[in-house]
């Protein structure tokens, strides 16, 4: 706290409070440059010679797929802003758009470099588990015969030349697409030693349909090896056959990145799914906002026509040593995984949840106690049995249930059409809106309501990001409700790789808040008053202040005041102000935000008492989990939101209390393990850099993420043991 030293009568020094403006710029981070340094923990991971080889690839994937949804819509949003003549910085780091967009040029171009380095030292490396990927020039006159087979086969029959003169224009080329830039001259006559005509531009785009990389089958030099080259090497090698009569003079590779961010009118949209449809086909074509380049030619003529009828800013032109499009290994990871096993984590399947017991009906175990599941530790089947057996249950009236993100084969879908066809009431608020995921969910709305289901859209501007369930069904004459809350997707694919957390509750007041609900979104009813939900828009911030002005109070009268919260993201301005006073007041906040954090810690008299942490590792944290010391009164909150301003004001989301006084203790007990972490975490410097928190002498290596998935196991072992007690001597059950 900056105080301004005074003395009293008898001369001794009495610190007083001296105001300070919470406002200033320097206490912030700016959100585009957080989320870089976000994505940059992330390639650190590639290089961390702590993690599995074929791990460290795919993290490389992994950090370009970031990078690319970052362009495609937070970079695009910018040059938006730009291109409307607005020009007001932003209310945190007072950052406006053209310099956030120069400031992410300069961060960017520096990670390229250090992506650049990390691939080309750990392709080498693959040398060592006789693993090669080889240049053209590296192979055999056999390999490069079977690779001239291969092109003029698969190969030269799907690529298609597109000549750049003056009667066909600049090609439309699609977003991520990987393309050549081939310029062509005729073949030099007998007289003359070089092409007598001015050179031709052609681009040949990379299809996609094929896979990026081409294995040579082993022979008797390679048949203890796997050998490789890349789709656009053997295209280079001989894309002279597309140009008969012609010399081919350079070949330059490139793939440029649009803006794919929908811009959907819902005010006038009579039929949202079939606006969206219309949208999702304009995105392949938005304006470009990224070209990227293999091989250093930066004043080649063919780069500077390209940044021309691109029309891209050359400050956003990156320069690749490395291949374009590294996440081509997400499925080299794959495919060396299943010769070379060990040179990926071990497998972690998920376990029989701790409040299970393996077999037991989950609709019989919620009624006797709530159950909390800790996701991809414990396993996700629990959620996709609750809606499984609800849809076949004859006593089971209806089901409503939010959905945002689902597999591509999801059995909850499965499950929902399955109740509506056996008469059912079937209620799904899906959200059309989910980025990236619009066209798997307007195909899914389609077929639920082909079976029968209601499917609901929402509130108009409003993106639907709540994770909720509600089962209704009537039984001896009354009515039972089962809920499920959750901090994550109705995903049975993610929940094997996103830590989350789930609650199946019969509690009666969560069941007529679920009710109230599903009503306020799907009909005409003013806004609820719920006994336990908080819910957003704006109704969770206003919780969050009142939580941490009790700890302020709490901390001045007892001096315990003791914050932890839990999230992806920490970007508003009010809550990160209110932390900043919170802190001011002695408060102790404790916080682990994975990806953008606004909030600076540790700056003399704002946020000394502050201090944020980071996790990546081998599962994407995910959970959203808020605790307040309440004067010893705790008090734990589970949510659907980041404490961002988007999930505050512009989402509907749900936050949601841990009654039970055991479940509350497990999720303490979960947050302390992670807080010590000290293999995976990083700790923000006030400066908003990040470095791996220090193991101290002495201390015990904790890597957060092993410990809890040892800890699940653990737990379902003795569940399975004690099944077996209870079989064999038919004694009481303990669980």
């Amino acid at each position: 706290m900056e105080t301004t030293p005074l003395t009293n009568e008898k001369q001794e020094l009495v610190p007083v409070e001296k105001e300070v403006d919470l406002n200033n710029t320097l206490y912030y981070n700016n959100r585009e440059i957080s989320w870089l340094n976000f994505n940059l923990r992330v390639l650190e991971e590639a290089m961390d010679e702590r993690n599995a080889f074929l791990e460290r690839l795919k993290f490389l994937a992994i950090y370009e797929s970031n990078l690319d949804e970052f362009f495609m819509v937070r970079v695009a949003s910018l040059f938006d802003q730009i291109h409307a003549g607005y020009n007001i910085p932003e209310n945190k780091a007072g950052m406006t758009p053209r310099a956030q967009l120069n400031a992410i040029s300069d961060v960017l171009h520096k990670h390229v470099e250090i992506q650049n380095n990390t691939y080309l030292a750990l392709m080498p490396k693959l040398k060592d588990y006789n693993i090669h990927v080889l240049k053209m020039e590296e192979l055999s006159k056999e390999d490069i015969q079977y690779l001239e087979e291969h092109f003029d086969e698969h190969i030269f029959p799907v690529l298609t030349p597109m000549v750049i003169d003056a009667h066909r224009p600049f090609p439309k080329l699609l977003n991520k697409s990987l393309n050549l830039a081939i310029t062509v001259g005729n073949k030099p006559s007998k007289r003359q030693g070089d092409a007598t005509d001015d050179e031709k531009l052609s681009i040949v785009q990379v299809p996609s349909v094929l896979k990026r990389y081409i294995e040579i089958p082993a022979h008797e030099e390679t048949e203890t090896k796997r050998v490789f080259v890349l789709l656009e090497n053997v295209l280079s090698y001989f894309i002279h056959k597309l140009f008969k009569g012609f010399q081919v003079t350079s070949v330059t590779a490139f793939r440029i990145t649009r803006n794919a961010d929908l811009t959907i009118h819902e005010e006038g949209a009579q039929d949202l799914l079939a606006e969206i449809e219309q949208e999702l086909r304009k995105r392949q074509w938005g304006a470009a906002v990224r070209l990227e380049i293999q091989g250093d030619n930066k004043n080649d003529t063919i780069v500077n026509f390209l940044i021309d009828k691109l029309e891209v800013e050359r400050k956003h032109t990156y320069f690749y040593e490395a291949p374009l499009d590294l996440t081509f290994l997400f499925s080299f990871y794959g495919a060396l995984k299943e010769t070379h096993p060990t040179l990926a984590d071990a497998p972690h399947p998920p376990q029989v949840p701790q409040d299970l017991v393996a077999g037991q009906n989950v609709l019989d175990a919620a009624l006797e106690e709530d159950l909390l599941l800790h996701h991809p530790y414990e396993s996700f089947d629990p959620v996709v049995e609750l809606i499984a057996r609800a849809a076949e249950h004859p006593d089971v009236l209806a089901i409503k249930q939010t959905l945002y993100r689902v597999s591509g084969n999801s059995p909850i879908i499965k499950s929902l059409k399955r109740a509506a066809e056996n008469g059912k009431q079937v209620t799904v608020l899906l959200e059309l809106k989910a980025r990236f995921d619009e066209e798997n969910n307007v195909q899914w709305a389609r077929e639920l309501e082909k079976a029968g289901c209601h499917v609901i859209y929402g509130i108009i501007y409003l993106k639907t990001h709540s994770k909720i369930s509600l089962i209704v069904r009537r039984r001896n004459n009354k009515i039972e409700r089962f809920v499920h809350l959750g901090t994550g997707n109705y995903n049975d694919a993610t929940a094997r790789i996103y830590t989350d957390l789930g609650l199946i509750t019969t509690n009666e007041e969560i069941g007529e808040d679920a009710t109230n609900f599903f009503n306020h979104l799907s009909g005409y009813m003013k806004k609820p008053k719920y006994n336990h939900l908080i819910v957003s828009p704006v109704d969770i911030r206003k919780k969050f202040i009142e939580l941490m002005e009790k700890e302020m109070e709490h901390h001045k009268k007892h001096g315990n005041g003791h914050i932890i919260a839990k999230m992806n993201s920490l970007s508003d301005k009010a809550l990160i102000m209110k932390m900043y006073e919170a802190s001011r007041a002695g408060v102790k906040i404790d916080l682990i935000v994975r990806g953008i954090c606004c909030l600076r810690p540790g700056i003399p008299g704002i946020s000394e008492n502050i201090t944020v942490r980071s996790i990546v590792g081998r599962f994407l944290e995910h959970t959203r989990i808020f605790y307040f010391h309440n004067n010893g009164d705790e008090k734990v909150y589970l949510s659907s939101a980041d404490m961002m301003t988007r999930n505050m004001d512009r989402r509907v989301e749900i936050l949601f209390p841990i009654l039970k006084p055991h479940l509350r203790d497990r999720i303490i007990g979960w947050l302390d393990l992670i807080w010590s972490d000290n293999v995976k975490a990083r700790e923000q410097a006030a400066d908003g850099t990040y470095h791996y928190v220090p193991r101290k002498a002495g201390e015990p290596v904790i890597n957060s993420q092993e410990v809890l998935y040892d800890r699940a196991k653990r737990h379902a072992t003795a569940s399975s043991q004690a099944l077996t007690e209870i079989r064999k001597n038919k004694v009481k059950s303990p669980f």
